[in-house]
C-alpha cells in the first residue's frame, strides 16, 4: 500500500478500532462523492492481524450500554449506507431486530456489525502493523509542499515479522485506545488475567476447572466477569472483591445522558478548567465504576438464593482492599483488608482476573521526535483544540489529530463510543479545511462539521 512516486498520504492513523474506523467511513464517504482533486488518500495501521474490538469480553448475552443509534455514523448522516440498520438489512435482520423490541443489541451482534464495516474500508488497512514512532518533515521534503516550517510526518511501522518501513502522511491521527491497567504491584500471568483477554484465556486454559476463582473490581466488566463464571462453572466458587459497600447502578437516566450529547462537548470543550473537573465529578457515575442495574438485580438475586439454599457460590467480599496478589504452586494467593475494621485476610484461588480498567494510550510516547512540536498545559498534558487537533508550536503547518485522550478537554465522552460518528465528521472538516484554505484547521466545531457534508 503505497502512494504513486513515494508521495505522502493525506492521513495516516493509528490504530484501528471504533474510532478510526469510524473516520475511514466518512473517508469512504467522502471521496465516492468528491472530485478526484478533492479526494484524500490514507492509510490505518493496526497490530492487530483483523479487525477486532475487546474480543475476550464478547460474553454471551451481554448487551451494548448505548444505542444502537450510536453507531458509526447514523448521528453524521442518519442516510448512509454503513449504519446498523444497513447492516441489519444486508444480513436479512431488520424485521427481527425491530420486533426485538430494544435499542441495544448483544455486544457480539455490534461487533459483527463493526467487522462488516471494517472489511468495507479494509483498503485503507494495514492490519498487523504497529506505528513506532512520528519524526516531523521539514518543508520541502519527500514531496511535501514547500510553503515553510513542518509539513508532514515520517512514521516509522513495524510488521509482525519485525521489519521497519517507513510511511509518510501530512496529518496523523491517532487513535490507539486505552491500555489495561492492573492493580498496583500485580503483573499479568498465567493465572493473573485482565478482563480484556477473559474469553481468550479461558479458551486456552488447559488446566482443571478451578474451585474458586476471583474477580477484582467493582465495575460492569467485573460483574459481568463474576455473572459469566458463575454461569459456566456450576461447581466452581466465584469471590468479587472490591473496596465499595456493594455495586453501584449506572446513572442512564435521559437528563444525565445528554453529558455525552455532541452539544455538550461544545459547552466542555469551552468551559473553565474548574468547571471541567467539576462536570467530570458530577457524572462519573455515568461510565465509570458503574453497573447496570438489571445485572446488580440479577446477582443480588442469586446470591440471596444460595444462602437460602445453603450453598454459596457467589461471595460479594466488599469494602475490601486488594493488598497483594501473588503466584504460588497451582493457584494464585489475593491478601485483602476489610476497610472498617483493618481486619487482613488471604484467599486463594485458581485464577485472578483483574476487571480494574484501562489506561490513557501514551500518545507522546507514540510520537517520539514529534512529541516536541506539541504544546503542554501546567498539568503537562496536551493542548487539544476543539477539531481534536493537539495545539502545535509555531511553525508547524501540519495536524496530529487524537481520537481518544482527550477527556481533560473534551469531556467524558473521550473513550467512549457516543460521539464517535460525530467526532469522525469533525475531524474530517478540519482535515478538508486545512486542504482547502491551508492551515491552520477551523476551530469551529460548526465550521468543520459543514465542511465534512458539503
Amino acid at each position: 500500500m503505497t502512494q504513486p512516486g513515494d508521495r505522502p498520504y493525506d492521513i495516516v492513523g493509528v490504530g484501528f478500532g471504533p474510532a478510526n474506523l469510524a473516520l475511514a467511513v466518512a473517508l469512504e464517504e467522502h471521496n465516492a462523492r468528491a472530485a478526484p482533486a478533492d479526494r484524500l488518500s490514507a492509510v490505518f495501521v493496526e497490530r492487530q492481524p483483523r479487525f477486532g474490538w475487546h474480543r475476550g469480553m464478547l460474553i454471551e448475552g451481554a448487551t451494548m450500554q448505548v444505542s444502537f443509534l450510536k453507531d458509526l455514523v447514523t448521528l453524521r448522516d442518519p442516510a448512509s449506507g454503513f449504519t446498523f440498520l444497513s447492516y441489519l438489512k444486508e444480513k436479512g435482520r431488520l424485521v427481527d431486530f425491530i420486533n426485538h423490541k430494544t435499542f441495544f443489541p448483544t455486544r457480539v451482534e455490534f461487533h459483527d456489525y463493526l467487522s462488516w464495516a471494517a472489511a468495507r474500508v479494509g483498503h485503507f488497512v494495514r492490519y498487523g502493523t504497529e506505528a513506532v514512532s512520528a519524526a516531523p518533515v521539514e518543508d520541502g521534503v519527500d514531496g511535501v509542499d514547500g510553503e515553510g516550517g513542518v509539513t508532514g510526518f515520517a512514521v516509522t511501522v513495524r510488521d509482525a515479522s519485525g521489519a521497519e518501513s517507513v510511511l509518510r502522511a501530512r496529518d496523523l491521527v491517532i487513535g490507539g485506545g486505552l491500555r489495561p491497567s492492573l492493580p498496583e504491584g500485580v503483573e499479568a500471568s498465567e493465572r493473573v488475567w485482565h478482563n480484556r483477554d477473559l474469553l481468550t484465556r479461558l479458551a486456552e486454559y488447559d488446566g482443571p476447572p478451578p474451585a474458586r476463582w476471583t474477580v477484582i473490581g467493582a465495575g460492569q466488566s467485573a460483574a459481568e466477569v463474576a455473572d459469566h463464571l458463575h454461569r459456566a462453572y456450576p461447581d466452581a466458587e466465584v469471590c468479587a472483591i472490591f473496596a465499595r459497600y456493594g455495586y453501584s447502578p449506572a446513572d442512564d437516566s435521559p437528563f444525565a445522558n445528554r453529558i455525552f450529547d455532541p452539544a455538550a462537548v461544545d459547552d466542555f470543550h469551552g468551559a473553565p478548567e474548574e468547571v471541567k473537573e467539576r462536570l467530570l465529578d458530577y457524572h462519573r457515575g455515568t461510565n465509570y465504576s458503574v453497573v447496570d442495574l438489571d445485572l446488580i438485580e440479577e446477582l443480588y438475586r442469586r446470591s440471596y438464593q444460595e444462602k437460602v439454599r445453603g450453598r454459596e457460590r457467589l461471595r460479594i467480599l466488599n469494602a475490601c482492599r486488594v493488598l497483594e496478589v501473588r503466584e504460588r504452586p497451582g493457584g494464585v494467593r489475593t491478601t485483602y483488608e476489610f476497610l472498617p475494621t483493618g481486619e487482613r485476610h488471604e484467599l486463594d484461588s485458581g485464577v485472578v482476573i483483574c476487571a480494574t480498567g484501562y489506561r490513557p494510550y501514551d500518545v507522546l510516547g507514540l510520537l517520539g521526535p514529534a512529541a516536541g512540536l506539541c504544546e503542554r498545559d501546567e498539568r503537562g498534558r496536551v493542548r487539544v483544540e476543539r477539531d481534536y487537533r493537539i495545539r502545535t508550536v509555531p511553525g508547524v503547518r501540519a495536524g496530529i489529530y487524537l481520537q481518544g485522550g482527550t477527556e481533560h478537554t473534551h469531556g467524558i465522552t473521550s473513550s467512549l463510543l457516543s460521539n464517535g460518528a460525530v467526532r469522525a465528521g469533525e475531524i474530517l472538516g478540519s482535515l478538508l479545511a486545512a486542504r482547502r484554505a491551508g492551515p491552520p484547521a477551523p476551530r469551529s466545531a460548526a465550521e468543520a462539521r459543514e465542511l465534512a457534508v458539503g
